[in-house]
C-alpha cells in the first residue's frame, strides 16, 4: 500500500505579501506558530540572467540538461566531451551555442524552454540515477512520458514528499544554491519528548560533530502519545540535516516528509504522481529569487 498522508492541523498559508501577525501558543500543545520566511529578497529585483554571447560550456551544456555544472566538469576531466572532433580539456571553454559538441561521442541538442514538474516520491527510493545496490531509485517510480530530468536537490532513502524535477542544469542549480534562500517545509513524526523551547532554540543555527547547520523554524504540531509532529522550514538543505537535528535533540525520527519547496507544494498528488509546474507559475517565482553569487559560493 502507499503510505497514507499524515493527519493533522494544516491552516490555510498566509496570502503573499500580508502583514506579521502575533505569534500566539496553542492551548493544546503551547506551540506557537513559525514564523515566516520571507518571500522574496529584499531590495531591487535581479535582472535576467545573460543568455546571449559567449558562455562557459560547463554552463551551456547544463542548460541543456546534460548533467550539473560540477558532474560536467567532471565529463571534461574523464575526457568525455569534446568540440568539433577535439576532445576539451577546461570547463572554462567559452562558445556561443553547443554546434560541434558531443558527450561520449553523441551530439547535443539545443536546450529546451525551462520546465519544472513536482514529484511525490515515495519512501523507500533513492534520489539517484542508478544503484549499485540494486535499490529502487526515483527513475523507477516515475511514470513514463517524461522527457531526460534531473531532481533538485536530494532526498534520503525514506524521505518522502516533494521534490522538484527540471529539464533545465541551470534552474537546478539556481534552486539549489543556499544563497537564493528558497525555503525548503518538512513535517516529521519523531519518537521521544521535546519542548516548544528546545525547538526555538534552533533559530539560532547549531553545530553538530562540527558541522553547522543554519536557522531551522521548528514548531511543536501535536503530540500523539508518545510521539509527536513537528513542522521544521529552512533554506539550506544539507544532507540529512533535518534528521541529523532531530536526533540530536534525542528525538526518533520515523517518518519525514518534505511539504514544499518554495511556493511549490504536493497539492493532490499521491506518492509516484508527477505534476508541472505552469510556465507562467514558474517565470513569476524566477523573478523572486535572489541573484546567484559567483562560482566560488557554490553548495560543497
Amino acid at each position: 500500500m502507499p503510505p497514507q498522508r499524515p493527519t493533522g492541523p494544516r491552516g490555510p498559508r498566509p496570502p503573499q505579501g500580508a502583514a506579521k501577525s502575533p505569534r500566539r501558543a496553542s492551548p493544546a500543545t503551547g506551540a506557537r506558530p513559525p514564523r515566516p520566511f520571507p518571500s522574496g529578497p529584499r531590495g531591487k529585483p535581479p535582472g535576467p540572467p545573460r543568455e546571449t554571447g559567449p558562455q562557459r560550456i560547463a554552463k551551456l551544456l547544463a542548460r541543456a540538461g546534460v548533467a550539473s555544472r560540477r558532474d560536467i566538469e567532471r565529463m571534461i576531466e574523464e575526457r568525455r566531451i569534446a568540440l568539433d572532433g577535439e576532445v576539451l580539456t577546461t570547463p572554462a571553454t567559452l562558445l556561443e551555442n553547443l554546434r560541434g559538441v558531443t558527450v561520449d561521442g553523441k551530439p547535443v541538442a539545443p536546450p529546451a524552454a525551462a520546465r519544472l514538474w513536482r514529484f511525490y516520491k515515495p519512501a523507500g527510493c533513492l534520489t539517484a540515477a542508478n544503484d549499485p545496490k540494486g535499490r529502487p531509485t526515483i527513475y523507477d517510480r516515475m511514470p513514463g512520458g517524461l522527457p531526460r530530468v534531473m531532481p533538485v536537490g536530494r532526498l534520503d532513502f525514506m524521505t518522502e514528499g516533494l521534490l522538484l524535477l527540471t529539464n533545465d542544469g541551470e534552474l537546478k542549480r539556481q534552486l539549489e544554491l543556499p544563497a537564493t534562500a528558497v525555503v525548503r517545509r518538512y513535517r516529521a513524526r519523531a519518537f521521544g519528548e521535546v519542548s516548544q523551547a528546545q525547538l526555538e532554540e534552533l533559530a539560532d543555527g547549531i553545530e553538530i560533530e562540527g558541522m553547522r547547520y543554519g536557522s531551522i523554524d521548528a514548531n511543536l504540531e501535536r503530540r500523539t502519545r508518545a510521539n509527536c509532529w513537528i513542522e521544521l522550514a529552512l533554506t539550506e538543505g544539507k544532507n540529512r540535516e533535518v534528521r541529523r537535528v532531530l536526533e540530536h535533540l534525542g528525538l526518533q525520527v520515523s517518518r519525514l516528509i518534505r511539504v514544499s519547496y518554495g511556493p511549490f507544494d504536493m497539492l493532490d498528488l499521491d506518492p509516484g504522481q508527477v505534476g508541472e509546474v505552469q510556465r507562467e507559475e514558474l517565470f513569476r517565482f524566477r523573478q523572486t529569487l535572489k541573484s546567484p553569487a559567483t562560482k566560488d559560493s557554490r553548495q560543497p
